[in-house]
């Protein structure tokens, strides 16, 4: 079973404002709420900068601004990986209820492995999964679906035994091009799609909604 990270099972908005509105700032450009930078989240950190740097210039972005603020950004999120995000409610007790239940659990996530990997471990969630992908690991990131389909070989686990849960579009467009049934929670990152629209075998609104959908681990 493969979680997203990013607006599945932490918001990390707060942080990645943070981030975001540091170099906005080093660079001299009007600084995004943190209600614009959630619109943004979901195709990786490189994305997010790019986007928050449109909107500064209100325009196409120079790839001589881009090159001055990824290296910012990467410094300013390192700095504030886990200042003030917090997990959503009954993820990790939901995620512990799985593994006792011996269910092999996955992250799958466009984040860099530099902050993945480290804000796992913060967050006392790194020895619940015994894969974690993430948006540099393979050559191919969500909404392809390779890194899904390598979680499924990893575990050793046909396509069609395999569940993907995410907030957004990425997440589920990937999971139904890997053949993976999908699970999508109503309350992540999904900008202005609704969420009930995105083909998701199941819409649930609260975390520990899972344990109920998979009765070996309720």
């Amino acid at each position: 079973m493969a979680f997203d990270l990013d607006g599945t099972l932490l918001d990390s908005v707060p942080d990645l404002t943070t981030a975001v509105q540091l170099t906005l700032a080093e660079l001299g450009l009007s600084s995004p709420s943190q209600a614009q930078v959630r619109l943004w989240i979901g195709n990786g950190a490189r994305k997010l900068v790019q986007r928050a740097l449109a909107a500064g210039v209100n325009g196409e972005v120079a790839d001589e601004l881009f090159a001055k603020a990824y290296p910012l950004f990467l410094k300013y999120y390192a700095d504030n990986l886990n200042t003030h995000s917090a997990l959503y409610d009954n993820v990790k007790e939901t995620l512990l209820a799985l593994q006792v239940a011996g269910i092999e659990l996955a992250c799958i996530t466009n984040k860099p492995t530099e902050f993945t990997l480290p804000l796992l471990q913060e967050l006392g969630l790194d020895s619940l999964f015994s894969k974690v992908v993430c948006g540099d690991t393979f050559e191919q990131r969500k909404p392809h679906p390779m890194p899904l389909q390598r979680v499924a070989e990893f575990f050793q686990l046909p396509v069609e035994q395999a569940i993907m849960v995410g907030d957004s579009v990425n997440d589920i467009a990937a999971a139904q091009a890997a053949g993976f049934y999908s699970i999508c929670v109503d309350y992540g990152y999904h900008g202005d799609d609704d969420v009930h629209q995105l083909g998701a075998d199941v819409v649930i609104s609260q975390f520990s909604e899972i344990k109920q959908l998979l009765p070996d681990a309720a």
